[in-house]
This record gives C-alpha cells, sequence and structure tokens, in this order.
C-alpha cells in the first residue's frame, strides 16, 4: 500500500473527541476521505443546545462523512453519565433500574433513550457498565453498575443493551475485564487488580460471558490484571483482548479501547504507542476524545508499523474490517425537525417510562 492508503486506513480504527463548537477542518477533512472511524461528542459539545441543535450538529458530521454511516458516539447511561439533558430521557443510575430488577423494564429504558438518542443522528451509546459493583471504595464506578451480583449485571446489562439495539443504536458493554473492584480511576491512574482467575470467573467475567453474541461491541479497562496479564493493561495486552475476550468467551463483536488520553495510558504510553499496542492486542477501535494533535500521532504511528510488520498490516486491516462492517448495518440519520423532535421526546411511550421509573 502507499503511505497514504496506509494512513486512511489507520484513520479508519479511530473515534476521535474534538473541542467544543463546530468540528475541527482536520475532522471533517478526515472524515471526507475515508480516514476516521467517527466521532464522540461530550458535554462540552452538546451542553446549552437545544434538540434541534444537536440534530443539526450531528447531520454536519453526517453530511461531511463519506462512506458508511459514521460512529457518532456519547456517553448516556443515566445518572451522574450523561452528556444530554432534558428533554432527552434521564434515566437514573443504573444501580435504581438493577434494585427493581424488572429486566423488562430496563429494555424498555434502553430502547426509549436508543429512539431519542437515534432521532438526534447518534449511532453508538456506550452504555451499559457492565462492571460488577464489589468495592465501596471504587472511586469511579459505584452505582453506574447494575449491582453487586454478577447475574443480576448480566441481566441488566443485556436488557438495557437489546433495548438500544431495537432503536438501532450500538451498544457498548464497559469496561472488559471488569473495573467494579479498583480503589482507583483509570481517567488518574493506572489500577492494578490481584484477583485469581477463579474469582475473575466466579464475578467480573460474568457479564462479559453472558454478553457474546447479544452486546454488539465491549470496551476495554486501562486496569492490569496480574492473573492474567502482570505486565500491560487490558487494553494493551493481547493475552486479554484476543486470548480472553476473543478466543475464550467467544465474543465476535467490536472491540473498543477506552480513551487513550486516560492517564492510565497517557502516563506510561505515548499516543502512537498505545494505538499500536491496542491494534496488536485486538482492539478494532481506538478512542482519542479530546486532543485532535493525537488523532495524527495515532495515525502515523499505526501506518508506520504497518508499514514494515505484514502481519501488523493485516491485523489492522481486519480492525478497520470490523468497524466497516458495524457501520454499515448503522443508520445515521438526524431529525432536524423542531416539531418531529419535539413530538418524540413527549410521546406517550417516554411519558409512561418516566412513570414507571418514578
Amino acid at each position: 500500500m502507499m503511505d497514504s492508503e496506509l494512513r486512511a486506513l489507520a484513520g479508519q480504527v479511530i473515534v476521535a473527541g474534538y473541542p467544543a463548537g463546530e468540528p475541527p477542518e482536520a475532522i471533517r477533512r478526515r472524515l471526507g476521505a475515508q480516514a476516521l472511524a467517527g466521532v464522540i461528542l461530550f458535554k462540552r459539545n452538546l451542553e446549552g443546545l437545544s434538540p434541534l441543535e444537536v440534530a443539526r450538529h450531528v447531520a454536519a458530521i453526517a453530511a461531511a462523512t463519506s462512506g458508511p454511516a459514521p460512529l457518532v458516539a456519547v456517553d448516556q447511561e443515566g445518572g451522574r453519565v450523561e452528556r444530554l439533558k432534558s428533554p432527552v430521557l434521564e434515566l437514573p443510575p443504573m444501580r435504581v433500574l438493577g434494585d427493581r430488577d424488572d429486566p423488562a423494564l430496563t429494555r424498555r429504558a434502553g430502547r426509549v433513550l436508543g429512539e431519542q438518542l437515534a432521532a438526534l443522528g447518534f449511532t453508538v451509546d456506550f452504555a451499559p457498565v457492565l462492571d460488577v459493583d464489589t468495592n465501596p471504595e471504587n472511586p469511579v464506578i459505584g452505582d453506574r453498575s447494575f449491582g453487586a451480583d454478577p447475574e443480576k449485571v448480566a441481566r441488566h446489562g443485556l436488557a438495557f443493551a437489546s433495548g438500544l439495539a431495537d432503536a438501532g443504536l450500538l451498544a457498548c458493554g464497559k469496561h472488559f475485564p471488569g473495573h467494579g473492584d479498583t480503589a482507583s480511576d483509570s481517567h488518574f491512574d493506572l489500577p492494578s487488580l490481584p484477583h485469581d482467575m477463579a474469582r475473575l470467573e466466579a464475578v467480573e467475567l460474568v457479564p462479559f460471558r453472558a454478553a457474546a453474541g447479544v452486546v454488539g461491541s465491549i470496551m476495554t479497562a486501562h486496569i492490569v490484571f496480574e492473573a492474567l496479564d502482570p505486565d500491560r493493561p487490558a487494553t494493551l495486552s493481547k493475552r486479554v483482548i484476543t486470548g480472553l475476550l476473543r478466543e475464550t468467551l467467544g465474543y465476535d463483536g467490536l472491540i473498543v479501547s477506552d480513551d487513550l488520553e486516560m492517564k492510565a495510558i497517557a502516563d506510561h504510553f505515548s499516543t502512537g504507542q498505545a494505538a499500536v499496542e491496542a491494534i496488536a492486542a485486538g482492539c478494532d477501535v481506538l478512542l482519542i476524545c479530546k486532543t485532535v494533535a493525537l488523532v495524527d500521532e495515532a495515525v502515523e504511528a499505526l501506518a508506520a508499523e504497518a508499514a514494515h510488520d505484514p502481519a501488523f498490516a493485516d491485523r489492522l486491516r481486519e480492525a478497520a474490517g470490523r468497524v466497516h462492517a458495524a457501520r454499515a448495518r448503522l443508520r445515521c440519520a438526524p431529525v432536524t425537525d423542531a416539531d418531529a423532535l419535539a413530538r418524540l421526546f413527549a410521546s406517550p411511550s417516554a411519558a409512561s417510562l418516566r412513570e414507571a421509573l418514578g
């Protein structure tokens, strides 16, 4: 392949974030050249916008994209992790749904939320959390989890993901192999867990094993699991991503890295090095959530590695093929009619769900 072709291929495995405002020219240019998988939007991109303005923002992203629908992603779990506020459905923390223990209600919540996100043009919701909340000192998971019972987390995680899929969205179970028992937050530190395989099989892996064949994508954790790979965080470990998730658990969906700008990775690896190692480990999508210049760094590193390592080039093509196939199944169709959006957010199904949730 020519260098330009390798750079385009490298971009096809990256989902990028950007500062507030319209997508930067560098992002639009990559989308138009089929050299970016898509974008992720945060509160900084969405705060203060009406639903119509959000839909128009996403419509501009879709219009800039050539090829299949872009991955337009958001973290909309409910509770303290939701980037969109009312009139978009505001769900309680997932713990509330777990405590209710009504999987049909949980699936309904995923479906109604998914319908609203799809109307705004989103194609991916980075939810649900499949972490089992076993550590009361955990600073980052807590009530984002459906609970401390692995079977309950599996039951409700699959229900919520199925609801999102009912609405045409790609759900994403996170954070493999499990972030529920850490005492630190991988946004700021690199956690390490000493659990043996018996414990992981009995607790952390239960929801992810159940997710195979049901949840369309899974996000990795920036955590060292000593029993799996004492030398590398899960995101960068072939033993964890390919060996455990792909081969042992049989997962065949899209594997997404957590944000490579998080300190658990960025304090130990350059973005380029992390991008290469994550793809080599078995990830298909790399999240680079804020700094556009780091997208360029990752692209250059991936293309350079592919140019001199045929096996890595094959792995990169495999990842890009998975991303392309996922995008081809999605529909990015923002509704840019204010009245139609208002009717959707005030629909009887949304109103009855809000009433059911209390």
